[in-house]
Parts: structure tokens; C-alpha cells; sequence
């Protein structure tokens, strides 16, 4: 296997679970938000909310740099 197709299988599947862990978090954004009348205030994420948020940024990094490695490494 050449690290070309090695990084865009990373890519496809780092980008998939990015897709997936940030449909999975959830944020207070009810309808009155969207209003100026949110009337929520900020909290710190723990638990399952913590790790879905960190695992989102950690899949959105190798993404990026998956990326990256395809534009600099010649096919």
C-alpha cells in the first residue's frame, strides 16, 4: 500500500467520524435562540459530552492534516 492511498483512506474515514461526532453532540439552540432570547447560560462540558467534544476536535486535526499530507506527498 503507497502513503497516498494509506492517508485518503485516513481522510474518508477521519471525515466520517467527524460527520458523525458532531451530529452526535448537542447544544442547547431551541427556537428562541435564534430570536436573541436564549435566556441559557454557559456551562462546562463533562462526561460523554467532554470526550465527544474532544474526539470531534482530535478526527477534525488528522482530518486537516491527512489533507495536507495529500497535497504535499506527490501520487
Amino acid at each position: 500500500m503507497q502513503i497516498g492511498s494509506f492517508l485518503e483512506i485516513v481522510t474518508f474515514i477521519s471525515a466520517f467520524l467527524t460527520i458523525l461526532l458532531v451530529l452526535l453532540q448537542q447544544r442547547g439552540a431551541s427556537l428562541g435562540a435564534g430570536f436573541g432570547s436564549s435566556g441559557e447560560l454557559y456551562t462546562t462540558r463533562r462526561g460523554l459530552e467532554k470526550s465527544l467534544f474532544v474526539a470531534t476536535v482530535v478526527f477534525a486535526v488528522i482530518f486537516v492534516l491527512s489533507i495536507v499530507g495529500i497535497l504535499i506527498i506527490p501520487a
